[in-house]
């Protein structure tokens, strides 16, 4: 059944975050008029008392839950404890307030990085527990894959209509450019970008570069998640990408081009690459809810090199991974 926004009050975690601002925007364009953005300077979602304070002020008749403490592999390698429990605990006070308090519709958004580390590619949801994550980023990706189980159970026992979205590696405008705790695509466009400037004559990526990956855009990440917000009604949960993959070489060799620095590139071998391969099979997106990307990657790339160019500076930590 859909879901009709135009009439729902709407509650985005991390709605003023990388993915949540434009799809808040998307969401407007939907029809949807009343959209709640709760801050992390006023509500602490791993206490449960906050959240529950945040429920009465926002009311709302659907929850996206967006917010997430995430980075890239080294910063998931210094942090694992953190990124269990803060992840953790963010979706299991706001899941058990939602069925206690009878919400209409539940949005978990998950993560790429649930998937076992050899998963046969392309990623089918089907595989999604066959296998242990990769090492680095996998208790970030267990706490995310252990609210698949909490939303299916309690649509199980308490008709919590709860779906969840597992988006690729996303990318674009807005991104957290930090190199200490972004992911790939942001980090390699900063240390081009400011190789360039300084006029160096060499950067140095981390691992062997062979490893792949897919990038799906941010906007069109936004969509998606609109999309199921109003369609989708199933416990499955649901691959979100654009089913293409490019090794992380090609990807810099991309950015490098398009940033304008013509120095050498070196590998330092020490750094791990994380997970061998990424690509999702995205049918079951295309056929529960119609989304299907819309920008490809050497065009995302584009757009979100030249706004890095145009803003030159880091922007904050963003609140989805």
């Amino acid at each position: 059944m859909d879901t009709p926004l135009e009439k729902c009050r709407i509650c985005v975690t991390g709605g003023a975050g990388f993915v949540g601002t434009p799809l808040c925007r998307i969401l407007e364009t939907k029809g949807a008029k009343d959209i709640f953005v709760p801050r992390s300077r006023d509500y602490d979602l791993t206490d449960r008392d906050t959240v529950k304070r945040m429920y009465d002020d926002a009311k709302p008749d659907v929850v996206i839950h967006l917010a997430a403490r995430v980075g890239g592999i080294g910063a998931n390698r210094d942090n694992p404890g953190m990124f269990f429990y803060v992840n953790m605990a963010m979706g299991l006070h706001l899941m058990e307030e939602a069925r206690i308090r009878g919400v209409r519709k539940f949005v978990q958004v998950g993560t790429i990085c649930a998937y076992p580390k050899h998963t046969p590619v392309p990623f089918r949801e089907e595989e999604l527990w066959n296998g242990y994550p990769e090492e680095t980023n996998a208790p970030y990706g267990i706490a995310k894959k252990s609210l698949l189980v909490m939303a299916q159970s309690y649509r199980a026992q308490y008709g919590l209509n709860a779906i969840y979205l597992l988006p690729v590696n996303l990318y674009g405008p807005g991104d957290n450019f930090d190199l200490n705790t972004s992911h790939v695509i942001p980090a390699l466009i900063r240390k081009c970008a400011e190789a360039k400037k300084r006029g160096d004559e060499k950067i140095v990526a981390w691992g062997t570069g062979q490893a792949s990956r897919e990038f799906l855009y941010v906007e069109d990440c936004a969509e998606a998640i609109a999309l199921a917000a109003q369609h989708y009604d199933k416990p499955d949960p649901v691959n979100v990408g654009i089913g293409q993959e490019w090794k992380i070489r090609d990807v810099l060799e991309m950015i490098a081009d398009e940033v304008g620095f013509q120095g050498r590139i070196e590998w330092d071998l020490s750094k791990p690459d994380g997970q061998p391969r990424r690509c999702l099979d995205v049918s079951r997106a295309e056929k529960e809810f119609g989304f299907r990307a819309q920008t490809g990657v050497k065009q995302g790339l584009k757009m979100t090199v030249e706004w890095y160019m145009e803003n030159m500076q880091a922007s904050v930590p963003r609140d989805i991974g």
